[in-house]
């Protein structure tokens, strides 16, 4: 993670659930407590499971402040994925108990906010903040995903969280599209 001097309250945001047909985008920012240090934080994809888990307990523990938002599957359709991830990261930074002095997003661009940002390509593996907040973003939404598992299981959202496996696909094209398949996106409106 980097040694750069940042401001004390330098929040780090990411997502989930860009990439999948169905459920909604999850926005997580995070403030760390430089006194009171998490180790292994990196990118919520290089974790396994159990280590995401314990590490999402530790930071929602140890952190100056933390917060989770989202945008619904028909903000993604109406807006697209890219606005309405945005929209997800702004109420994510906004929903924070504290204001930032800074703010690090994972990725190429920015959302409008009222404090100063800045992109970081691969931020979640070079800023423990953005770290921080990846895993909380990837461990809500697959906890999102386990909740919809059970109410249309013949999707196996448990499995593939919603990614557009062959699997996915084929119980999308046996049993149609769900309420919470992202209909602008095309698997889905190709069958639609």
């Amino acid at each position: 993670m980097s040694e750069l001097k940042r401001p004390l309250l330098t929040c780090g945001v990411d997502e989930a659930g860009r990439g999948p047909i169905a459920g909604p985008v999850i926005a997580a920012a995070v403030i760390l407590d430089p006194n009171n240090p998490i180790t292994g934080i990196t990118d919520s994809k290089k974790l396994s499971e159990k280590k995401r888990n314990a590490l999402n307990l530790e930071i929602r523990e140890k952190a100056l402040c933390w917060s989770i938002a989202h945008c619904s599957v028909e903000e993604i359709d109406e807006l697209n994925i890219l606005h309405a991830t945005m929209l997800a990261m702004k109420r994510a930074v906004e929903a924070l108990h504290q204001r930032p002095e800074l703010v690090l997003i994972d990725g190429n661009r920015l959302p409008k906010l009222a404090v100063p940002a800045e992109a970081i390509v691969g931020g979640d593996l070079k800023e423990a903040c953005i770290g921080a907040a990846s895993i909380l973003a990837k461990v809500e939404r697959d906890r999102q995903m386990l909740e919809w598992h059970e109410l249309y299981p013949q999707y196996n959202f448990a499995k593939h969280k919603a990614y557009g496996t062959a699997e996915h696909l084929a119980a999308l094209k046996a049993h149609g599209v769900s309420p919470i398949h992202r209909k602008s996106f095309r698997p889905v409106r190709d069958l639609l």
